[in-house]
């Protein structure tokens, strides 16, 4: 029994740093950002009472959580002596092209795929996604009809789903 629920929370956990990945494109800022997203939500017991799904009540702290962290990483400046170490260090490997469905979702603006990949991969409703990103339930409708519209009427997700 013990074995299954710390499955479960590891699954848990991969998932929010899933998302904060998304939002910083760096592995190591996603687990410093799951790591303070926990912090904030312990931060808020004793008498914490949640009234919401949990995803929808942590989703807005692991996105600011994860802005900041890319902001902040955006700001660090390296020194002359450290670009000259990057430029000698040989490349560990070839950089993995993009395939065409995810240059396809690239092209949409970010709140259209932030509310795409919120409601197909992180499988939320469209109330849930309308409470995570704090906005009214139509304006995520209107995101979403626009970003499938889009993606429908793009020549490279109709070849990569055969039609």
């Amino acid at each position: 029994m013990q074995r299954h629920s710390k499955s479960c929370t590891f699954a848990i956990a991969i998932g929010w740093v899933s998302l904060a990945h998304r939002f910083t494109n760096d592995a190591d800022a996603a687990l410093d950002v799951m790591q303070e997203t926990f912090l904030y939500f312990l931060r808020k017991f004793p008498g914490f009472r949640l009234t919401a799904n949990l995803k929808t009540f942590l989703y807005p702290a692991v996105r600011n959580l994860s802005i900041a962290a890319r902001g902040k990483a955006q700001r660090y400046q390296a020194t002359e002596a450290e670009l000259e170490q990057i430029e000698r260090t040989p490349a560990e490997g070839t950089a993995v092209a993009l395939n065409e469905l995810q240059i396809v979702l690239a092209a949409l603006s970010g709140e259209h795929r932030e509310t795409v990949l919120l409601r197909f991969v992180d499988g939320l409703s469209l109330a849930e996604i309308a409470e995570a990103m704090e906005i009214p339930l139509g304006t995520v409708k209107s995101r979403l009809h626009t970003a499938l519209e889009a993606l429908r009427n793009d020549k490279r997700t109709r070849e990569f789903f055969g039609k």
